[in-house]
């Protein structure tokens, strides 16, 4: 028998450090909490199998094949959107490299001027907790992310579920087992709409039934005759309520160009005589137009890179050498050894450059 030979290369959702699942051999990923997400599908799936089974035949036959034709429609787009919202990057923020990550403490000991001042204060530095930018004329706080080593563009958070920094950060909803941000935000709230769309189409159709059937017989003998239609009509009955008033909430929110993470944290509120908010385009429109009609930005990640083995281990092992107890030493020499110099002002200038791309497309 052949014995199996290690690969020579992972992808890059292998090495990825968060706490995500990845499907399709990354092509497709969510968070590990899955269990609600099941749930979601249950309903949405059986409920809606049980309409095709016990109301379309009789509504059919008494009104029109719109019914199961529409209904099925309605149940297609909601699982699209569903599984887009569930299995799209929402935006997640790479992580600061190795080499970007020396190259900012570098840079942060030179601003501080503790290269000289001795290695104990050396060891014992961290990066400043917030960093101000000039952002389209406006003066703009970053954010420090001290598990993804990285200033946080504005509108990002890191979720404490996923492990991740994610740009235009909304909130992670375990009923999709995925984090809403920059990228799929549009399909979340598509998904709410269609499904509060379908909750009120199954309910006016489980009424339609029974009244139908009443016409010829009493209501209760009716309700016996479809005791299934009844359990349909008080699913989407008490669902429909809760979606609808997620989805009117989120209506708000895009009208004025907030994200639940702003909403709950008051970040534009008059009460704290915040400035206003930067990103509303002042017009209810051009906020939804902005939403629904705007390109999606690529994945800053591509998860399904091949990286060499040998050069993982390599990194790792070099980074880890790096941030002994002698690191200190190796830090402050070289902030000032001219060997270095120009291999940190131009990486500087690339980590930069990357990072003030993602800053602008915010």
């Amino acid at each position: 028998m052949k014995k199996c030979c290690k690969s020579t290369v992972v992808r890059r959702y292998e090495v990825l450090e968060s706490k995500n699942r990845y499907y399709c051999r990354g092509r497709c990923l969510g968070s590990q909490q899955i269990g609600l997400f099941l749930f979601t599908l249950f309903l949405i799936i059986g409920t809606t199998i049980l309409f095709f089974i016990f109301d379309c035949p009789y509504l059919y036959k008494k009104l029109t094949i719109a019914i199961p034709l529409v209904g099925a429609l309605l149940f297609i787009f909601v699982l699209c959107v569903l599984f887009r919202t569930a299995c799209t990057d929402p935006g997640i923020l790479p992580r600061s490299e190795k080499d970007e990550v020396l190259f900012n403490e570098r840079q942060a000991l030179v601003a501080s001027n503790l290269v000289d001042q001795g290695q104990q204060m050396v060891s014992n530095f961290q990066m400043p907790r917030y960093k101000e930018i000039i952002l389209k004329g406006k003066t703009v706080k970053l954010k420090y992310c001290f598990t993804c080593k990285l200033y946080r563009p504005p509108r990002s958070s890191h979720c404490s579920v996923c492990d991740n920094c994610v740009e235009r950060f909304d909130h992670h909803c375990p009923w999709v087992a995925n984090c809403i941000g920059k990228r799929n935000y549009r399909f979340f709230y598509m998904f709410l709409v269609s499904l509060s769309i379908l909750c009120v189409y199954i309910l006016a159709c489980n009424i339609t039934n029974i009244v139908l059937r009443s016409q010829s017989q009493l209501v209760a003998d009716a309700i016996k005759a479809t005791p299934i239609t009844v359990v349909q009509a008080v699913i989407c009955f008490f669902s429909m309520w809760s979606i609808m008033c997620l989805c009117g909430y989120h209506t708000y929110l895009i009208s004025s160009e907030v994200s639940t993470n702003e909403d709950i944290k008051e970040s534009y509120s008059k009460k704290r005589n915040e400035n206003s908010n930067p990103f509303d385009r002042g017009s209810i429109c051009l906020n939804f137009a902005n939403l629904l009609c705007s390109s999606i930005s690529p994945s800053l990640i591509n998860l399904r890179e091949t990286i060499p083995r040998k050069l993982v281990n390599e990194c790792n092992y070099n980074f880890d050498q790096l941030r002994s107890t002698n690191a200190t030493k190796t830090i402050s020499s070289s902030v000032d050894a001219r060997d270095n110099s120009l291999t940190l002002n131009q990486n500087g200038t690339s980590f930069n450059n990357t990072r003030q791309f993602i800053i602008e497309n915010v």
